[in-house]
Formats: structure tokens, C-alpha cells, sequence
């Protein structure tokens, strides 16, 4: 291999790159300034979209080889960041993610790797998604939430003896805005 590039990523201007990039020296990269590449981007933008992510990459070449402190600084996508790593590939550019051990991820090892990745992703993806049908089929029409047992019935046996909104805050327990949201039903 040739050189090694580095690339750091963060999604906060709060955040700070520097801490990738002592984390890797520490794991025994020696990475030249002028191959460490950094940017405030959020995780969902595609990585060959990101300005100093493809800056990088037009500067790479087969034999080199790029190295990040974690998978998710490559992207929130799991399609992206296989995407991603496939045209590196495709040009002879090696990838490597310490938190995976630093398996190079274009070998046919990493490969397998980032395929059972892919998997669980996409398994956690339908997961939530027939989760949030089974709450949507439970809520109520509206698509709301679902009303708590008898809250508007209690409220409503308080307006009707005559209590006042806020004693029925005292009488029932209940915050102010859900006597208010019952109040009228």
C-alpha cells in the first residue's frame, strides 16, 4: 500500500474531529497532515457529496489506503457506506475501520463483514417499521396516541360538578394541559 489517508467526521459544530484522529495514531497510523481529512457534515449525506470526503478521494490512488476510527463516520446509510466502499474498491483503494478491527473492509473477508452489517441493519430497519404499524393500528383514528383509560370521563364528571379546570387538577392528579385537552371533548 501506498499512503494512508484518513478521514474524520462529525455532526455538531460542538464536536471536535481531533479526538479521531488521536485515536488512530494511537493505534499506530502515522497519518500526514496533509492526508487527514476532516469535516462537520451530518452522517446522512452521502459520503462522495461531502466536500472534504471527495476532496480525499480525488486525491487517492491504487494502492492507498483509507482508514476511519468508526463505520458510521462514512455514513448513517448502510447503502451509502457499502456504495461508498465499493467504488474505493473498484479503484484499488483500500478501507479499513479500527472498530471492526481493521479489517480491510475490500477484502473478501470485510466483504463478508459489511454484508452481515448490511443484514442486521436492514433486519432493525423492518423491525421498527412493523413496530411503528402495530402502534399506529392500536392508536386512535386520528393517528394520535391512544387516549388513557377514562381520562376524558373523569374530567368530564368534574366539569360536570361544577369544578374549576384547576380544581380538577387537585381532585384528579392530572397536569393542567391534559384536564385542558379533555375539557371540552
Amino acid at each position: 500500500m501506498n499512503r494512508v489517508f484518513a478521514y474524520g467526521r462529525v455532526s455538531t459544530l460542538e464536536q471536535s474531529t481531533d479526538n479521531q484522529l488521536m485515536a488512530l495514531q494511537q493505534k499506530g497510523f502515522e497519518i500526514q497532515s496533509h492526508r487527514w481529512f476532516a469535516e462537520q457534515v451530518s452522517g446522512g449525506t452521502p459520503a462522495m457529496q461531502r466536500p472534504e470526503f471527495s476532496r480525499m478521494t480525488d486525491r487517492m490512488e491504487a494502492g492507498d489506503m483509507l482508514v476511519v476510527l468508526k463505520l458510521d463516520r462514512l455514513g448513517r446509510d448502510v447503502q451509502d457506506v457499502l456504495a461508498t466502499i465499493e467504488i474505493l474498491a473498484e479503484r484499488g483503494i483500500h478501507v479499513r475501520s479500527v472498530d471492526l478491527d481493521g479489517v480491510d473492509l475490500t477484502s473478501a473477508a470485510g466483504k463478508l463483514q459489511l454484508t452481515v452489517l448490511a443484514a442486521v441493519a436492514a433486519f432493525e430497519r423492518d423491525r421498527i417499521r412493523e413496530r411503528t404499524k402495530e402502534g399506529l393500528a392500536r392508536s386512535d383514528k386520528k393517528g394520535g396516541r391512544p387516549e388513557a383509560t377514562g381520562t376524558t370521563k373523569l374530567v368530564q364528571a368534574c366539569k360536570s360538578r361544577g369544578l374549576s379546570q384547576s380544581q380538577s387538577v387537585s381532585e384528579l392528579g392530572l397536569s393542567l394541559p391534559t384536564i385542558k385537552r379533555h375539557w371540552n371533548k
